[in-house]
């Protein structure tokens, strides 16, 4: 893999990581569309690091929220109506089934759900769902205002998005949608409950790659594909957020349908 390559990885995961669109679909098709590739170990290997980049550029963005819930730790289990503490705990309840299905099926996911065959599928499926979503019940509520019982919903919908394709943003955006939340406030939810996800997932893998022998030259790849991650995730965070206060989901929903359909015709020309 070139330079070259790894910037654009890189800018991939930091764009798709939070767009709702899925970054793992989009690094699958990047490598079987172009043909980036890097022995199995080490693309495991740059797929961390790049997840480590936009881990990075969430925490760095919601530094103050996150300093906020931590402090508010030690009343998670009070009956109290700080919404720090009612976030931190809705928080802990929508991680529960993201660890319970990663446990259970990362392997069964990792050796055979990472085909560009299911990517195309997921963005479809992921895409008829956001459109229902703009179009059944009103809209009007915020983060704040997330029960333990919306929590473990929108958890689910996290899960789900271990499915390469579905989008961990675009199904957890969805379901808040669906129960009645604002997209940018579902969205803001929806980044803060991925922070425990990726950190846990971060560490495992880490564990993992520590025992890889990287190809050599390949550290400058990776310090590559981290920076670029980053900022780009940073940035991509810090406009979503601001577009999705004022604009719908179509166009997302619309740019899946269109790379389903491109994934659909490679795959029929392969």
């Amino acid at each position: 893999m070139s330079l070259v390559a790894a910037v654009l990885l890189g800018a991939i995961q930091g764009l798709t990581e939070f767009l709702p669109v899925s970054s793992s679909a989009h690094l699958i098709l990047a490598r079987a569309f172009f043909g980036w590739e890097m022995p199995a170990e080490a693309g495991l290997a740059f797929d961390v690091a790049l997840h480590v980049g936009t881990l990075a550029a969430i925490i760095l963005f919601f530094r103050v929220e996150i300093m906020r819930m931590v402090v508010a730790l030690p009343s998670l289990f009070s009956k109290t109506d700080d919404p720090d503490v009612k976030i931190a705990r809705a928080i802990a309840i929508g991680t529960v089934p993201v660890v319970i299905v990663g446990v259970l099926f990362n392997d069964f996911i990792e050796q055979v759900l990472r085909t560009p065959a299911v990517a195309a599928g997921a963005l479809a499926t992921g895409a008829v769902l956001m459109l229902a979503a703009e179009r059944l019940g009103s809209r009007t509520r915020d983060e704040k205002t997330i029960t333990w019982g919306d929590a473990l919903l929108i958890g689910c919908a996290q899960s789900a998005a271990l499915i390469p394709g579905m989008s961990r943003s675009g199904s957890t955006i969805t379901m808040g949608m669906f129960l009645g939340v604002r997209r940018d406030a579902a969205a803001r939810f929806t980044f803060l409950l991925a922070i425990p996800a990726m950190l846990a997932a971060a560490a495992k893998e880490g564990i993992e790659v520590m025992k890889i022998d990287l190809p050599p030259g390949s550290a400058s790849l990776f310090a590559v594909g981290i920076l670029v991650s980053a900022v780009v995730g940073y940035l991509t965070i810090k406009y979503f957020l601001r577009f999705l206060a004022s604009h719908r989901l179509d166009v997302f929903a619309g740019y899946r349908l269109g790379l389903a359909a491109v994934t659909v015709v490679w795959l029929l020309r392969h």
